[in-house]
């Protein structure tokens, strides 16, 4: 039986407080242990039974809640596996799933915070380098020879070496000795500086910032601007305001009167300073002076319905009877004409499926969003992190990584050198080390972040040349369990390696994970990927009648026939991947 440290030990698996309250005479010793009481039993017959319990009843009775027991300590020895991760393994993971705009701005903090990382270029040429170092330094010396003037005039040499010094560095001696120490001001070294470039060297940075794009203003800052012009009574003005803080991007007033009115400001009673009806009277304001029309509209209908009133009145007479049908629609059959039930709404209506498509197609003039007419959601830019290139010579796609964004980074060599100085306070010396190795491991990391990607991506250009030559429906089945045994590293370093990457090919710029894709067997074995079996459905949905659209049943009969067997509920997960609707709303009348 096993037992921990300080656990007691019993003999014959017996409970000791059971044994001490069974027999009266057994008690618990001085010494902190079970035992015979001296006093109960007689120290005479038991003098060690403080210290040394007996091993046997000692009255020789047959109590079998008696036992004999003691107390010790004893060492274990434990044999476990687990893993941890230092923090420099998980920070270099964190880099290596970095894009390069993520990577960029990582360095750049890492510049800004240690003093040991700098930047360099790369020299083109070491000799030239090297010329001119010396030339300089050869320079230096010529220019710190003491000048000497003669009144005889027999230094005329010094006169023409101070002409051709002051044809050379003038514009330095005008920085450094125009004004005097009292004088001069940040200012004026900003001013000269700035005049220096004037001789046509620009400013890398005053151009960046130029060439800028401002902040675009919201639709809220817009449309406060529209009203500010607007003619109306004072309390409709204040009311319209305060509708226009609630009107959302897309531009719908979404919140009720009410709550708008309990949002605003009070009266000394602690009422809404704004009642219902003002509020409705400055959002028919709101709603037939702000641009672009619809603004201001609570649901779609109206919206619509606010766009055609602008169109009729900027059109003239014949604007109205134009519009007719479309407003007869729109106000009494939006719903059937959103789930395209044509047939139902040529009932309700009246008008023949001819004017019922004819209004729809004038529809198209108008948006559902008109908000987005002045504030858009611009997406962000895409950096590829890699560009692949087809090679006439070679015939094969060769990849190269975008790295020219990331600056060249080194250690500096004072500090370096700094490290080993022992003159240095030992304080000193630790900062400088540890920041020396963290912008070691920082080079490190970048530079193997850079192979491992390099690396995965040379591998996927290899194994998806068909898509390269053909299009997207040639992507064969690439799982990244794959790529990770052609490189000899972990799925999850690949997994790291794609993630929030693109790529910048002949046929677009695609995200790296795309090309990572399961897939399935066609009929006559030919692996094909979920992307292939997406470009043959959207293939068969343009080519089929739109007045007899196919059904999910009839898609599947299709693609089989092409040598595709999927189920009936993949076609329906496929087509709302690709916006692809049913085949009742695809029907055409």
């Amino acid at each position: 039986m096993s037992r921990t440290a300080g656990e007691p030990e019993t003999a014959g698996g017996c409970n000791p407080c059971a044994a001490a309250k069974a027999s009266p005479t057994l008690g618990r010793s001085p010494a902190g242990g079970f035992g015979t009481d001296p006093a109960a039993a007689g120290s005479d017959r038991f003098p060690n039974a403080a210290t040394t319990p007996p091993t046997a009843d000692p009255a020789g009775s047959s109590d079998p809640n008696w036992c004999a027991m003691r107390f010790d300590t004893s060492q274990q020895m434990k044999m476990s596996q687990s893993m941890k991760l230092a923090p420099r393994m998980i920070q270099s993971m964190e880099i290596l799933q970095m894009s390069v705009q993520q990577l960029e701005e990582r360095i750049d903090q890492e510049l800004e915070s240690n003093v040991t990382l700098e930047t360099f270029e790369p020299a083109a040429d070491l000799h030239d380098l090297r010329e001119q170092r010396e030339q300089s330094e050869r320079d230096d010396r010529e220019n710190e020879r003491e000048l000497n003037i003669d009144e005889t005039g027999s230094s005329a040499d010094d006169f023409e070496r101070l002409d051709s010094m002051e044809t050379q560095y003038g514009e330095d001696f005008v920085n450094e000795y125009e004004a005097s120490p009292r004088d001069r001001t940040d200012d004026d070294f900003g001013l000269r500086r700035r005049s220096a470039r004037m001789d046509g060297e620009r400013d890398a940075k005053l151009d960046a910032m130029a060439n800028t794009e401002g902040r675009p203003e919201s639709l809220v800052d817009q449309l406060l601007e529209q009203w500010a012009f607007v003619d109306a009574e004072p309390d409709v003005l204040r009311a319209g305001a305060l509708l226009i803080g609630f009107i959302e991007d897309d531009g719908y007033l979404r919140t009720e009167l009410s709550a708008v009115a309990a949002a605003g400001p009070k009266q000394p009673t602690g009422e809404p300073a704004f009642d219902d009806v003002l509020l409705e009277r400055a959002l028919d304001e709101v709603q037939h002076v702000l641009e672009p029309a619809g603004i201001g509209a609570r649901d779609t209908r109206e919206c619509l319905l606010l766009q055609i009133d602008a169109l009729v009145e900027q059109g003239g007479p014949g604007a109205a009877d134009e519009w007719h049908d479309a407003r007869e629609l729109i106000a009494n059959h939006l719903d059937d004409l959103i789930h395209n039930r044509v047939p139902k709404v040529a009932k309700a209506s009246g008008l023949s499926v001819e004017a019922i498509r004819t209004a729809t197609e004038k529809m198209r003039r108008l948006v559902v969003s008109p908000g987005r007419m002045l504030v858009d959601d611009v997406p962000p830019a895409i950096v590829p992190d890699a560009i692949v290139e087809y090679d006439d010579d070679t015939d094969t796609y060769e990849a190269f990584l975008t790295d020219g964004r990331l600056p060249n980074l080194r250690v500096n060599r004072e500090y370096a050198r700094m490290v080993k100085d022992r003159a240095l306070p030992k304080a000193d010396r630790d900062f400088v080390k540890t920041n020396l190795s963290n912008a070691q491991w920082l080079i490190d990391a970048v530079e193997q972040r850079q192979q491992t990607l390099l690396r995965v991506i040379r591998a996927v250009v290899a194994a998806q040349r068909d898509f390269f030559d053909q299009g997207p429906q040639a992507m064969k089945p690439l799982p990244m369990t794959q790529v990770a045994e052609q490189l000899g590293v972990h799925v999850a370093t690949v997994s790291r390696a794609v993630a929030g990457k693109h790529i910048q090919t002949p046929r677009g710029v695609y995200p790296l994970r795309k090309f990572f894709t399961g897939g399935t067997q066609t009929e006559s074995g030919e692996d094909v990927s979920w992307d292939t079996i997406k470009a043959a459905l959207q293939e068969v949905v343009d080519a089929e009648d739109k007045r007899k659209p196919l059904s999910d049943e009839a898609l599947v009969k299709a693609l089989k026939a092409k040598g595709i067997d999927i189920a009936r509920r993949t076609i329906a997960k496929y087509r709302g991947q690709l916006n692809i609707p049913s085949a009742r709303m695809r029907k055409q009348f």
